[in-house]
């Protein structure tokens, strides 16, 4: 049987091709002798190898497990105090600056603002008087929780009979 297979593979490797021109000029191929066609020399196909990858990835390295923000911080700073704003700007501040694979969500009030990474965003008129809350969560490629911050602040909108309202007697 190998002995069988192996003539097999040998009668494939020495196949001849036979050509023929027609009248029209067309070419005709065959791997069976064909009226008027001449044996040809076919050269093997040319292959290619792909050279070994390096090991680049699209994805960047792993940094260590060991990574951790110095600081991690939001603006308006908690317990901070707006009277009368026509708008608040909010800022996520972190040292080092945020991994380009890591991801930040910022939401205001318990609602996500901006797309995934935003690093500010401005709450414009009109500001609802009372407490607000601004927090950040950056998580790793894992999903891992690298910084979580929290802040509160207040709107006051005094009323025309707040005593921050009524025009001050000036003195004489």
């Amino acid at each position: 049987m190998l002995v069988l297979g192996s003539l097999c593979v040998v009668s494939i490797a020495q196949a001849t091709t036979y050509m023929r021109v027609e009248k029209d000029g067309t070419k005709t191929y065959s791997d069976r002798p064909i009226p008027g066609g001449q044996p040809i020399d076919v050269q093997p196909a040319q292959g290619y190898t792909a050279p070994a990858s390096p090991g680049i990835s699209s994805r960047p390295e792993q940094e260590p497990d060991n990574f951790r923000y110095q600081s991690c911080a939001v603006t308006p700073e908690n317990d901070s105090t707006f009277t009368n704003p026509d708008m608040v700007p909010i800022a996520v501040i972190t040292n080092p600056s945020v991994r380009p694979f890591d991801t930040v969500i910022l939401t205001v009030d318990g609602r996500s603002v901006g797309q995934p990474g935003t690093m500010s965003y401005t709450m414009t008129a009109p500001l609802d008087r009372g407490t607000h809350t601004v927090s950040v969560t950056i998580t790793d490629r894992s999903g891992n929780v690298m910084c979580s911050v929290n802040s509160a602040f207040h709107v006051m909108r005094p009323g025309l009979n707040s005593p921050a309202a009524r025009p001050r007697p000036t003195p004489h």
